[in-house]
Formats: C-alpha cells, structure tokens, sequence
C-alpha cells in the first residue's frame, strides 16, 4: 500500500500522463484490481444493455430473474463468478441465465486491462474506459434493437473536453475528426436511402444516422488519425460478417453498429500509429529516398 501512494505522489508530481507501471510488482497489483473494478462496472452495463430499451429504470427497481421475476441474491451479484457458481441457472426457478450476462462483465475487465496497458496508469487512460464501456453498451443495445441512444453518444463526444487537457490531439484534429468520417456516412446513407425507396419503397439507409452521429462524437474525442482507421475496420469487419450472414441467413440487413464499435476501440489505440505508418508509405511512394530510409528503420 505504501508503494501504491509513493508511486501515487511521484505520478502527480510528474503528471498524469507520464504514470505507467514502474514495477512488476505494482503491475501485479494493479491488474487484478483494474480487473475487478471493470468487471463491475460491466455488470452495470449488463443493466444498461437490457433496460434501457425497454424504457425501464435503471436504478429503481433491483436486480432480478428476467424468467420468474425472483430478486437476485446479493451473493450472486458477484460479477462473472456468480454465473460461474451459479452454473447458468437461477438460483428461484432453474432457469437457464444467458451466458451474455458474465461475456458483457469479462469483456469490459479486459478492455479496462487494454486501456491501462495501451495508455499507462493515467487519466486519459481512464476517459478511455469511460469510452470503452460506453461502446459495450452501444454495440450490444445496436445488435439487439438496431438502435441507438442519442444522449449515449454525445456523452462520448463530451470526453473531448477533458481529454483535450490530457492528450496532444488538438482541436483541428478534433474538428477534422468531428467531419471526416460523419460526411461521408451521411451522404451514403442519403443516396442509398433514396436509391432503396425508388425500387423498394422503403425507406431504408444503407448507413442509419445513429452510425453517423457515433462517428461524429468519436471524432471529436478521437481525433481524425483514430477515426478514419477505425471506420475502416469496422466497415471490413461489417462487409466480412455481413456476407456470412446473407450466404446462412440469406438475410442481408444487420447492425452496423457493433462494427463501428469495435473499428473505434482498435482505432483508440492503435489508429494514430496505422495513419502515420499509411503517411510514411504514401511519401515512400513518391520519394525513393524515404522508401529506403523506411526500409532501413524497419528491417534493422
């Protein structure tokens, strides 16, 4: 405890930004705790996920079975290990517990584990899993319902404000952010949207706004060398499951969203790293000089 708050004083002296893990032995502790705190918070989100669309609120009525309506003892609250315990079943009427609930509580803990390993043991990595669980909810509500929640959004662009004091993103990138992935979506969804209603009839975008606006605020907060790699996944990753699913299902409308999602957490931490290795390949392509020099730095 006495080397957690020396570290905690040299952090605050040096600033923020600066905290990693200065030893294994303060990395050993700090992963189960990082953990476990993102393992409960993700037992909220569990609630968010499953609530919110249903118009219910999400603190006035405790946790209970979805099946019998039994309220869940506080000994099977424990995030993941509950379930674990639990075998799957309510502990009022047997019912089988979706094994969602313990994948939304351990995925969450490793991002947590991500952001800290991706950003130190700082500020900015805690806006990051702010962000993180944010996106959780977003993907899974998105997959269930095919919609998403405006306020859950701008919450996302409303980090911008603290992390412009902790990040070098400054606000052109954030402005160029805000633009560069939002307009395009939304012009493509406009001209599929028309295009769609001219031969169907219906009034279907081949990209929702609620993607559009999720890029938007990500914009913002990430910055246009996160986000442009980032949409660029999640379309490669929506094109590869979406042709699974129409080759099995034959059905070719699905969720974008959870895509986006995903593109946008890699894009947070490894986005600015893809575009300038992109930049330095574009400027190999049109000095040889640069090519050389890149080759060198990379095969040395």
């Amino acid at each position: 405890m006495y080397q957690i708050c020396s570290l905690a004083a040299l952090a605050a002296q040096k600033g923020w930004k600066e905290w990693q893990f200065y030893s294994a032995k303060f990395f050993l502790m700090a992963v189960p705790i990082v953990f476990l705190y993102g393992i409960c918070i993700g037992s909220f989100l569990n609630v968010v996920i499953i609530r919110l669309p249903r118009g219910e609120s999400l603190i006035k009525r405790s946790s209970h079975c979805m099946t019998c309506g039994a309220k869940i003892r506080i000994i099977d609250l424990i995030p993941v290990f509950s379930w674990l315990f639990l075998r799957g079943r309510c502990h009022s009427c047997g019912e089988k517990i979706s094994p969602r609930y313990p994948i939304v509580e351990a995925l969450n803990g490793f991002l947590y584990l991500a952001c800290f390993a991706a950003f130190g043991m700082n500020a900015n990595a805690f806006l990051m899993c702010i962000f993180a669980s944010l996106l959780v909810c977003i993907a899974f509500i998105d997959w269930d319902t095919m919609d998403m929640y405006i306020p859950m959004l701008l919450i996302i662009a409303a980090l911008a404000i603290p992390s412009h004091f902790l990040t070098r993103i400054t606000i052109m990138d954030r402005v160029i952010g805000l633009f560069a992935v939002s307009v395009p979506f939304f012009l493509i969804g406009e001209i599929s949207g028309a295009f769609i209603k001219k031969k169907t009839g219906e009034k279907i975008r081949g990209i929702e706004l609620g993607d559009t606006i999720l890029m938007a605020c990500a914009g913002v907060y990430l910055g246009w060398k996160a986000v442009v790699p980032a949409a660029f996944i999640g379309i490669i990753l929506g094109a590869i499951v979406g042709i699974i699913l129409k080759k099995k299902t034959a059905e070719s409308k699905m969720a974008f969203g959870p895509f986006l999602c995903i593109g946008l957490l890699l894009g947070a931490m490894f986005g600015e790293e893809l575009t300038k290795m992109y930049l330095e390949f574009m400027r190999s392509s049109f000095y040889p000089e640069t090519a050389y020099m890149l080759l060198c730095s990379v095969f040395r």
